[in-house]
């Protein structure tokens, strides 16, 4: 069972909790300069540092090149692994828990990105899983640390903790209400950052955000932590002082708005991702407040990952693009939907 079913706190806004920690091994060149022979080393130690304890049951291991390129790309949408592991695929690999929750990348930019995410708020639990891993790891390798810089990695801006935690919100009204750019100008002040929904130079495909720290030198974990949590949750609230607002200037239309967009899910027959996440961003909003009943947030989520173009992909069983992927989508869309309301309706 994937995080993505689980029921999460905060959920009507925040989709998902993650943390990710950089760490390279002691000894070693850094990716960027390492040859295949020092990949191929880091990666066995690493799987038998992890996979060859006792505690590891019910993780996989799996060389990128082994991979299908129809899933590699649903591990990417699915916010499991990175486009850089997927482009190191010739030396990269991973390592993933059967409830898809932690996630250890290995030759990616630096020789391990391992992660934990968490359904809705929940970075504090998701930092205490990782910590454990991580400790877990430490304890059978050696990592590459500084006595006064912390643990080095191949980009300047991840020394130090190595932490990267992020939070990704669905924003619908704030970005209706053009009060976005103003959040992304003050967070940018406390040292935290914005990106789409996949990562950097990603677009706000569906008005989901990426919130995440910037800098990991001088402060802990526990610090980058509470300044994040701290600043989601005033985005949380002012969210949600904009639904209402919405809600209570416009009413009947609001409403119905949101009741068109999932008619046009329920019913098209060629789907372009950039309106199906606008569309299935109403519907959510829709969810969120209690006026379409039947499907749950877990639903939407679940919906927003299949309709990417790996989901759709897979559903097809072959490669498609361009219109063809447009109208798959469509399709695929409108048969989840249709099971989904069809199972809660014999409920």
């Amino acid at each position: 069972m994937s995080w993505i079913n689980e029921k999460g706190p905060l959920r009507d806004v925040v989709i998902s909790s993650r943390i990710r920690l950089a760490r390279n091994l002691a000894n070693y060149p850094f990716p960027p300069v390492m040859k295949p022979q020092h990949a191929a080393e880091i990666a066995e130690n690493i799987r038998n540092s992890v996979i060859g304890r006792r505690s590891s049951q019910g993780l996989s291991f799996m060389f990128i090149r082994d991979v299908p390129i129809v899933e590699r790309q649903i591990l990417v949408e699915k916010h499991l692994a990175s486009q850089d592991l997927m482009q190191n695929y010739e030396v990269s690999a991973l390592i993933m828990d059967k409830d898809e929750k932690i996630t250890i990348m290995i030759n990616e930019e630096d020789h391990i990105r391992m992660q934990c995410i968490l359904p809705g708020f929940q970075l504090n639990q998701s930092w205490d899983i990782l910590n454990s891993v991580d400790d877990m790891l430490e304890s059978q390798v050696e990592y590459a640390f500084h006595d006064e810089l912390g643990y080095l990695t191949s980009c300047p801006t991840n020394v130090g903790t190595g932490m990267r935690s992020s939070v990704m919100m669905h924003l619908p009204a704030l970005t209706l209400n053009q009060q976005m750019n103003a959040i992304l100008q003050t967070i940018s002040k406390i040292g935290l950052t914005a990106r789409g929904i996949y990562g950097e130079g990603s677009e706000a495909l569906g008005s989901i955000y990426q919130i995440s720290n910037q800098i990991t030198l001088g402060l802990s974990e526990e610090e980058i932590i509470n300044n994040l949590t701290i600043a989601c949750r005033q985005i949380i609230d002012k969210e949600r002082m904009a639904r209402k607002a919405l809600w209570d200037a416009n009413g009947i239309q609001f409403e119905d708005a949101l009741w068109r967009a999932y008619g046009i899910l329920l019913n098209a027959r060629v789907l372009e991702l950039k309106e199906f996440m606008a569309l299935l961003s109403q519907v959510r909003l829709g969810v969120s407040l209690g006026l379409i009943p039947k499907l749950t947030l877990e639903d939407m989520d679940y919906l927003m990952t299949i309709g990417q173009p790996g989901g759709v992909t897979r559903k097809a069983g072959r490669m498609i693009d361009g219109n063809e992927i447009d109208i798959a989508r469509a399709n695929v869309i409108r048969e989840v939907m249709e099971g989904i309301l069809k199972t809660k309706d014999i409920s």
